[in-house]
């Protein structure tokens, strides 16, 4: 057998000409680390095999070149099939094999999935198909209605099966697994490797032949992993300064949750940021138009949900944000691998509460890659990159068209008692001002090793705070999200401009810069929760926040802050709420009788915000 590493350029891969004429054609020459092991393999062996490589190396093309390569095209029953967790990707690979088999007279792949229209995938079978493509579901639909037939299959496909297996296809898997015949040649790709995977492989695989490229569960080799700290409330603010602080990134944001997912995109999108959300609630009419925005770079930010990017194929990414990190660790080599690839660079970020420490560390361990924590750009930062940004891209602009520079001494002249600085300077202030405007009273939102927030946050910085109340609460199931969409949906203010926030049961108070008070009445003029009307009312100002002091313990105790042995994991003193917090002795959550000690919580529970 030939050694798998022996494969340098295709052209010396001992594949068909009519392949290696097409790739030509498409200017592929060297193999990637992956194609460069599996394909003289495949060529050579009918054994089964194992690949695990990270989404974005090459992985298709090492499992269709062999798979073309071994057609007989004189014979119309369906020789190999092709699983892939989602319609994006089947259509990716479907087009893949096109342009790889372009010289190929006769090839018939077909394309089937859910989502679309039974009968016009089922007509497309019966006019013959050499190579079939499938989401699990539809195959295994298919295959109960007797249309696809894959007893004569000589290859089996699973693409990315880590993934199908983490979106329930498990039964799916089993029966067309059972279904094809025992001498078919089983392929399993995958970036991570799974104890399902596993299970498939020992009880479906023989003598299974196993090729890392990475190792297992590692991510791309050209993608940078970086992580922010921030308290829970302040994790969409932390959002928007990454991405200010980044003028030229492109990128996709992953949220946990359908909801979740919405709700980042509909407030990027009310802060003017090219955002939109793709998750599972969307038609595919409306997934695909969204696609396409992205992909031509009208949108500059994706939001989806980790099923929602199955498949999304998209080379120039240069960051993935984490949101939220997910429930599954596998997943983020998934959602790293996203960007870093096509042999480009890319950053992988995220946004964590000081709880999730130890999820990095297992992180790190799993893709054998260390994390580098960042702090949450300032205001000075984020201003300093814009005025950057606008400095490179005049650099590299194309040469200025002549019907302009025929105008551009007229304006010298006009100009011509102006210092450069201060030209330069006015520019500036016109079309970037607005960032100077809006971080004006920014606060630090970054968070020391102890869960702290930094000293100089707003509310004692010596702005001037007004206080304002809303007829809803918790009981309403009425939430900070919402005030903040409320706000920013006014365009008279925006969430960056509120100061504390305390939801109760029936009310929610909230602090906002008095300068801009005048605006608040007229921006919840129009506002309405769950269909009625939301009223807003002016009221007495907020009890200022407890100092954190004492030692020894955390959040409540010694009539003050940090005491020691009660409250919430620890503190002797004072608290007037609760008698024992989790962890904890005598005392309560907040501190002695309103003169300091204990974070605001609710009763019985850990800080909301942490």
């Amino acid at each position: 057998m030939r050694d798998l590493q022996e494969m340098e350029t295709f052209a010396d891969s001992g594949l068909a000409p009519s392949i290696l004429e097409a790739l030509s054609a498409m200017n592929f020459t060297k193999p990637s680390p992956i194609q460069a092991k599996a394909i003289p393999f495949l060529l050579e062996n009918s054994r089964d095999l194992i690949a695990l490589a990270q989404t974005g190396t090459g992985k298709t093309a090492a499992f269709s070149l062999p798979i073309l390569h071994k057609l007989d095209l004189t014979r119309s029953h369906v020789q190999a099939l092709i699983l892939s967790p989602t319609r994006e990707l089947a259509l990716q690979i479907t087009k893949d094999l096109m342009n790889f088999g372009a010289k190929m007279k006769g090839l018939k792949v077909v394309t089937v999935y859910g989502g679309a229209r039974a009968d016009v995938q089922i007509r497309a079978l019966k006019n013959g198909a050499h190579i079939v493509v499938a989401t699990p579901g539809r195959a295994v639909d298919l295959l109960t209605r007797k249309v696809l037939d894959v007893r004569q299959i000589s290859t089996l496909v699973l693409d990315e099966a880590d993934e199908m297996l983490n979106m329930g296809f498990k039964d799916d898997l089993d029966t067309i697994l059972a279904t094809t015949p025992p001498t078919r040649q089983t392929l399993l790709f995958s970036a991570t490797m799974l104890p399902e995977i596993e299970r498939i492989a020992k009880q479906y695989m023989n003598d299974a032949q196993q090729i890392n490229v990475g190792g297992r569960n590692q991510s791309a080799d050209k993608v940078e992993h970086v992580y922010f700290v921030a308290h829970a409330r302040d994790r969409y603010e932390a959002l928007r300064r990454i991405i200010d602080a980044h003028p030229e990134m492109y990128g996709i944001i992953f949220c946990r949750t359908r909801r979740e997912c919405q709700e980042v995109a509909d407030k990027l999108g009310s802060d003017r940021y090219a955002a939109e959300a793709i998750h599972g609630e969307l038609e595919q009419s409306q997934r695909d138009y969204v696609m396409s925005r992205f992909r031509k770079r009208r949108i500059q930010f994706l939001v989806a949900t980790d099923v929602a990017a199955r498949g999304i194929d998209v080379n120039d990414l240069t960051h993935v944000i984490n949101y939220n990190l997910p429930d599954q660790l596998e997943s983020y080599v998934h959602r790293s691998g996203r960007t870093g690839r096509a042999d480009k660079s890319g950053v992988s970020i995220a946004i964590i509460n000081m709880r999730e420490h130890g999820v990095i560390r297992r992180l790190e361990h799993m893709i054998g890659k260390k994390f580098t924590q960042q702090p949450i750009p300032s205001a000075k930062d984020i201003c300093a990159r814009q005025l950057l940004a606008v400095a490179q891209k005049i650099l590299e602009a194309p040469e200025v068209e002549r019907a302009v520079m025929e105008h551009v001494p007229e304006v010298l002249e006009q100009l011509k008692d102006i210092s450069k600085e201060t030209l330069v300077a006015h520019i500036v202030s016109e079309k970037w001002g607005h960032f100077l405007e809006k971080y004006k009273f920014a606060d630090d939102i970054n968070v020391d090793s102890r869960g702290m927030e930094s000293r100089d946050r707003r509310e004692n910085s010596g702005i001037a705070f007004a206080t304002f109340q809303l007829n809803v609460g918790r009981q309403h199931n009425f939430t900070k999200q919402d005030l903040f969409g409320m706000i920013n949906a006014s365009r008279e203010l925006k969430g960056s401009e509120i100061g504390r926030i305390e939801l109760a049961g029936g009310t929610t108070t909230f602090q906002l810069e008095a300068a801009r008070a005048g605006a608040v009445i007229g921006a919840f003029r129009t506002a309405k929760f769950n269909g009625e009307p939301v009223l807003v009312t002016e009221a007495a100002p907020m009890a200022p926040r407890f100092e954190r002091g004492g030692s020894r313990g955390r959040f409540g105790g010694r009539g003050g802050g940090r005491g020691s042995r009660s409250g919430y994991r620890g503190g002797s003193g004072g608290g007037d709420r609760g008698s024992r917090g989790p962890r904890g002795g005598g005392g309560g959550f907040r501190g002695g009788n309103r003169r300091g000690g204990g974070y605001p919580t609710r009763p019985g529970g850990a800080p909301d915000d942490l």
